[in-house]
């Protein structure tokens, strides 16, 4: 994934139910996944809040927006588990940090 992201900042695997974080990369120390891992998974929970009620349908991923940085969730089928990824968005194409994240879920 480095190769194809030199701009990531932070990678996470989350199980949500338990909160526990199963992988992490940070590119510096100052980046700390545990800290944020709380916050991803409420973030988790209100997609699908927002989706409660549609037929058939749940959060695939959830995108956030900064001035110089993108924060991408991918949940895993089922919503047990979401990988996290933030990356600097000056350098950093949306649709292939879209792209690897959907692909990193395949694999695992």
């Amino acid at each position: 994934m480095l190769t194809e992201l030199p701009e990531l900042l932070l990678a996470a695997v989350l199980d949500l139910p338990s909160g526990q974080l199963l992988a992490t990369y940070a590119a510096e120390r100052t980046y700390q996944p545990s800290l944020l891992a709380p916050s991803v998974a409420a973030v988790v929970q209100q997609a699908y809040l927002l989706s409660h009620g549609q037929a058939d349908e749940e959060p695939v991923e959830v995108l956030l927006t900064l001035a110089s940085q993108l924060h991408l969730v991918r949940l895993w089928p089922g919503g047990r588990q979401a990988l996290f990824l933030a990356v600097a968005s000056h350098d950093t194409n949306l649709a292939l940090l879209r792209q690897l994240a959907q692909q990193a879920v395949q694999l695992l």
